[in-house]
């Protein structure tokens, strides 16, 4: 289990992460949200003891990453920010050098850069310079390092970070088997990465947490949650027919296109339906909205930095 208490970093008087406290079980995937500025990356270089907290704890497994720092770190993989290598080197030499650096020798050295070479798909690339390759293969080169020890937690700061639409589906696929006997954190700002990969999602703005949830959980937030789309055919006045539904609002998205908010995140499909038939509305389509993320995440952190202004 990783375990974070009351953890909060400072550079002079700015703070940065602001008393942050969470912890993640093995088997789960968080992913880490906020804005430009919230103090995720901050928070994943904390955790992994690349920057000593102001004040808090952070324990991998047990360990204290301030007191024990070999033993914590030694269960981490981490993906920064950037994908840093070295760029004279070839993906095959660099990740040789990983693997000695983490204590591995002879075959077992072999096996183990070979095998994360294949579980990445580097195998094209693996004699060039990493600084001939492009920005998605140097973030793939950084994955491969990451995971090449087995570690127990993976810290991922932007794993998509320039990958194509291809090499996405790869990747988040990589992190979803991995996971299974892991504890894997995501930092990302990208919202559909969280649905894509995510067993659950913390929220954080100006160093704070301020949602916490599965995706579903957050999603059943946005004010579209439950909301019903409709599309017609022809145009129609539907103001006339909804006029008697107190617990509804109507948005109309474009032409013949409108969504019926509910304004309470109850159910109101089945009461739409039945109106939609008696008054013989000319649909197209009918359908329920999931909840939004983006809507969420805009909600939550909107209001934070309208307390901060």
């Amino acid at each position: 289990m990783v375990e974070i208490k009351n953890l909060t970093k400072k550079f002079d008087q700015f703070i940065a992460v602001n008393d942050l406290s969470f912890s993640v079980g093995e088997g789960e995937v968080l992913g880490f949200l906020g804005p430009n500025g919230a103090g995720k990356s901050t928070t994943m270089k904390v955790i992994t003891g690349f920057l000593s907290p102001s004040s808090g704890s952070i324990l991998i497994d047990g360990n204290d990453v301030s007191i024990n720092p070999i033993d914590a770190k030694a269960l981490i993989g981490y993906l920064p920010e950037g994908a840093p290598c070295y760029g004279d080197m070839t993906p095959l030499e660099f990740l040789k050098f990983i693997a000695e650096i983490r204590g591995f020798q002879g075959q077992e050295c072999t096996d183990r850069v070979q095998h994360v070479i294949r579980e990445v798909e580097l195998q094209k690339v693996c004699m060039q310079p990493i600084e001939t390759l492009s920005k998605g293969f140097k973030r793939r080169v950084g994955l491969a390092q990451a995971i090449l020890h087995d570690p127990k937690v993976l810290i991922l700061d932007e794993p998509t970070d320039g990958l194509d639409p291809n090499q996405k589906h790869h990747v988040r696929e990589l992190i979803k088997s991995l996971a299974k006997d892991k504890i894997v954190i995501i930092s990302t700002h990208i919202l559909e990465e969280v649905s894509a990969v995510c067993s659950r999602a913390i929220i954080i703005d100006a160093g704070k947490i301020v949602a916490d949830g599965t995706p579903e959980e957050l999603e059943s937030k946005s004010q579209y949650h439950n909301a019903v789309n409709v599309q017609l055919s022809a145009e129609y006045d539907l103001t006339k027919d909804l006029s008697a539904l107190t617990n509804i609002s109507l948005q109309n998205d474009s032409g013949n296109s409108f969504t019926i908010i509910s304004k309470n995140g109850q159910s109101i499909f089945a009461e739409i339906s039945e109106i939609a038939q008696q008054k013989k509305w000319p649909i197209s389509e009918l359908y329920v909205k999931k909840g939004q993320l983006e809507d969420v995440f805009r909600s939550v952190t909107q209001k934070i930095r309208e307390g901060i202004e």
